[in-house]
């Protein structure tokens, strides 16, 4: 073991400090988004929330049945922002070497040498994440919390931006296994892309006659670029009311009689870099309570597990994070932005 020795880091060049202006930020995230719906047709809410969790700095989780585009959003976003990517297909035979990398002997050198495994990219597709072995599956919990790898000992650190993609299909299909909560706390949100509708399946196979596939778009936004638009998200105004109200939430969901886990406050950590991230997109350096509204869903539902009663009773947690976003008081004033819409 060598804790001592310098993390290794596999990087570009470092970004220069610039500033982008509040009027471009929406040009660029419109750009981004708009670029993605070349491919994936249909679903610009799937694709902003896809967007704002790129900029948020955050992971996503897809849970869908097979075939419908989770695979394209990851291809088309590593596109759209010129980054690298790497998919990983996760099977029950698939080992933690198989995700993060190995130390291998060369006889020429006569030393070892690390052999960088498929996270080393900008954008990680983690296709059927539920498939693999918790064994596996908690290959990625270092690399997604720390963006670092350690093989034997040795520290090596990804080049940033970085996220990962994860699907999974739904839990009683034949071959899943449940992710555990330490790894569905990792991932900033969970979407679900859902059938398209009947105009949008018709463009879908118009596009593919067309030929536009994810390796076709081009690059509307460098990875420079990417690392100042988040942190930008990040410097995002937050009103202490603001935050409380977020706390509000989280602490609802901890006493609802329906769960047996509420939010956590990574949760709530996790609402506001969201909530930052979904503004930004708008072109706002503020937080509105109509923000946290927009991503509570998809940053609380999957932190939660309703009680065996209530699973019993098909209620899901996402009825619970509705009915708390549904009955917790709303902060009033324009300290806050009340009223400035999304």
């Amino acid at each position: 073991m060598h804790h001592s020795t310098p993390a290794r880091r596999m990087t570009t060049a470092a970004v220069p400090a610039t500033t982008t202006t509040d009027a471009s930020v929406p040009d660029a995230c419109g750009a981004l988004s708009a670029n993605i719906q070349q491919v994936i047709q249909g679903k610009p809410e799937a694709v902003r929330l896809a967007v704002v969790c790129l900029l948020a700095g955050g992971h996503l989780l897809i849970e869908d049945v097979p075939g419908l585009g989770k695979t394209s959003l990851a291809r088309s976003l590593a596109r759209s922002i010129d980054g690298a990517w790497r998919r990983i297909q996760f099977t029950p035979d698939l080992l933690p070497s198989d995700v993060t990398g190995v130390t291998i002997y060369n006889q020429g050198t006569g030393k070892f040498e690390f052999h960088p495994g498929p996270v080393f990219a900008n954008v990680v597709l983690a296709d059927e994440l539920n498939r693999a072995t918790p064994k596996t599956q908690a290959a990625l919990l270092e690399v997604m919390e720390e963006l670092r790898v350690t093989v034997d000992g040795q520290p090596y650190d990804l080049t940033p931006p970085f996220m990962v993609i994860a699907t999974q299909n739904p839990i009683d299909m034949d071959g899943t296994y449940r992710l555990p909560e330490a790894q569905l706390d990792r991932f900033l949100m969970r979407i679900s892309m859902g059938y398209p509708d009947h105009d949008a399946e018709v463009r879908v196979l118009n596009g593919e006659r067309a030929g536009v596939s994810p390796d076709d778009l081009p690059a509307v936004i460098q990875l420079p670029e990417v690392e100042r638009l988040i942190e930008e998200a990040h410097a995002v105004r937050v009103d202490p009311e603001i935050s409380s109200y977020a706390v509000r939430l989280a602490a609802a969901t901890r006493k609802h009689p329906l769960l047996r886990l509420g939010a956590s406050p990574r949760a709530t950590l996790g609402l506001i870099k969201a909530a930052r991230a979904w503004a930004f997109t708008a072109g706002r350096s503020y937080v509105t309570p109509d923000d946290l509204k927009a991503v509570a869903l998809t940053v609380f539902s999957h932190r939660l597990i309703v009680t065996p009663d209530a699973e019993i009773q098909g209620r899901s947690s996402a009825e619970v994070v509705e009915q708390v976003l549904r009955e917790v008081p709303v902060p009033q004033g324009n300290a806050v932005g009340v009223g400035v819409g999304t």
